[in-house]
Formats: C-alpha cells, structure tokens, sequence
C-alpha cells in the first residue's frame, strides 16, 4: 500500500512540476490570443447584443445622434402584423431551402464525377471555381444581360433554337423573378458544395467502395449503403453553411431584380435594408435581423435533423 501511494505522489508532484514548467507558456499563448478575442467581441458579440437591445427601443433621430426608447417588444408586434415581413419570411425560406436541396443534389453529381476522373481533375476543380470566384454583384450583373428581354442572350438562344418564337422577358414575372435568381444562385454557390463534398469523398477509403463491390452491389447500392451514410458529415456541413448563407441573401436579388416585381424577390436582408436605411425604422430593421437569426437557427436544427434521419434510415 505504502510503494503505491509513494508512486501516486511522486506523480502528481511530477504533474504540478509540469504545469508550473508550462504556465509562462499558456500565459503568453492566452496574451497572444486577446487581440483576436477582443475583435471577435467587438465585430461580432457586439453588434449582435447591440441589435438585440436596439429592437426593444424605439429609436429616434436627433442633432447629437439617436435616442432609445425602451418599447419591449413593440417592433416585434410590428412585424407580426406585417405581411411585408411574412412574405419576406415566405420567399427567403422558400428561396433557401431549394436551393440548398438542389446545390446538394447538383453538388454530389458533379462531386462524383470529379473523384473518378484522373487526368483531367485540376482543371475540372479550376473551372468549378469560376462561379464561386466571381463577386456576386459582377455575377448578378451577368445574369441580368442574360436574362434581358431585350437584347438577352437566353432569348437570342431559344429563339435560334426554335423553342421560342418571340423575346421573353424572364423578370418582368414574379414566378419568372424568383426561379431566374434560384438558376442564378445555383449557377455561383454550387461549386462551393462541390469542393465540400469532393474533400469527404476522398477521406473515404477504396477499401469499402471494393468489398461492396466484391459482395455483388451494384452503383446506387455502394453510393446508398457505402458512399452517403461516410459522407453524412460533409454534407451536413455543406447543408448548415449554405443555409446560413440562403437565408442571408441580399446582392444577387438586389442586383438582379431590385426585390421586384413588386415585392416578389425581397428577402428579409432587402426588407431589413429597406427598414434601417431606406425608411430609418432602426428598431423594426434591428427586430428584423434579430429574427432573421432566429428563423435561421430553427431552419437549420429543422435540416439537419430531417438529413440525420434520413441518413440513418439509409444506412
């Protein structure tokens, strides 16, 4: 009994000799750290808890700035009596939840048929990046010439194809509107999926894809059984960022169709833009974004909790 307690103290004073050698190290390590934490609190932390605080004032413009006035939860009365705001909350789930569903549809396709090509792989992934890489308000920009009903290259297109006979003006419609800047969100975030999932994919070990294939299953039995249940985490992933980025949406619609026709594209950052900006609702443009954080998180829980059973049942 006495050998093991001696063993067990000499241990623990070896232990204490080791922090004590290690603490100049966490302490400067945790110096070198507060730059970064202090910017974090300051550019993010901040504004949020500011937001959270402005949407319970009513705030008022005066000579020397603003002035709060305590309200509670006035502006978020204001917005459930909004049908702007319902529809804006309508089109941005809407509007996230397709895309998102189609990006990760387009996104496996493609992300498969990169993994199995050899020679041409580096020059697939530089052409996939080419969307991505362009600024959104240039890629916007684009796809308005394209869709133009007047000298637009999609009509110039079908009408030498025959499909169509006279000009069309795609977002001149509110349907028209809205489906034009999905294909065009589509278009430039789909290679951002497609990296995600391309880099599960080759984490992966060719071990399981031969037993599968050694035990008589054939392609959609090794992606179904073998490839989706191993890439369960990558697509979460991909899932949660571009949800979080679809429910942000504000340059393409603004670019692309100014939140019209009528109101028919504007997402809830255009109509929180309009608030605070435009119309100088501080308090509703700050209820606004705080919602807005609100349907995101409850979207995202919603998703990922679908996509995890679905996977399961899968595997």
């Amino acid at each position: 009994m006495k050998p093991s307690m001696g063993a067990a103290s000499v241990s623990e004073a070896a232990g204490e000799r080791g922090r004590d050698i290690l603490a100049p190290d966490r302490r400067s390590g945790y110096a070198m750290m507060l730059p970064a934490v202090i910017v974090i609190l300051g550019v993010t932390i901040f504004p949020i808890l500011y937001s959270m605080w402005m949407s319970l004032n009513d705030v008022r413009i005066t000579l020397n700035g603003f002035q709060l006035s305590f309200i509670g939860l006035a502006n978020y009365s204001t917005l459930v009596h909004s049908g702007m705001f319902w529809h804006s909350v309508w089109f941005t789930t809407y509007y996230a939840v397709v895309t998102v569903v189609v990006e990760l549809v387009l996104g496996m396709l493609i992300a498969l048929a990169i993994h199995r090509v050899q020679r041409l792989k580096n020059l697939s992934l530089v052409v996939m990046l080419i969307p991505w890489s362009l600024i959104t308000v240039v890629s916007a920009q684009m796809w308005a010439y394209i869709y133009n009903g007047t000298y637009g290259v999609l009509n110039g297109i079908l009408q030498g194809l025959g499909i169509i006979q006279a000009p069309v003006t795609w977002l001149g419609s509110e349907s028209g509107a809205i489906i034009c800047t999905m294909v065009a969100d589509i278009w430039k975030t789909t290679p951002f999926v497609v990296i995600i999932l391309l880099g599960g994919l080759q984490m992966i070990s060719q071990e399981y894809f031969e037993a599968a294939v050694m035990d008589g299953a054939n392609r959609w039995q090794v992606f179904w059984k073998v490839t989706f249940p191993l890439m369960r985490s990558s697509i979460a992933l991909a899932a949660l960022f571009r949800i979080l980025q679809a429910f942000g949406v504000f340059d393409l619609p603004f670019v692309l169709t100014g939140g019209g026709p009528g109101t028919a594209t504007t997402s809830l950052a255009i109509l929180g833009e309009r608030s605070l900006f435009q119309n100088l609702h501080f308090g509703v443009g700050a209820a606004i974004a705080v919602s807005t954080v609100l349907v995101v998180l409850i979207l995202s829980l919603i998703f990922l909790s679908a996509f995890r059973g679905m996977a399961e049942e899968g595997a």
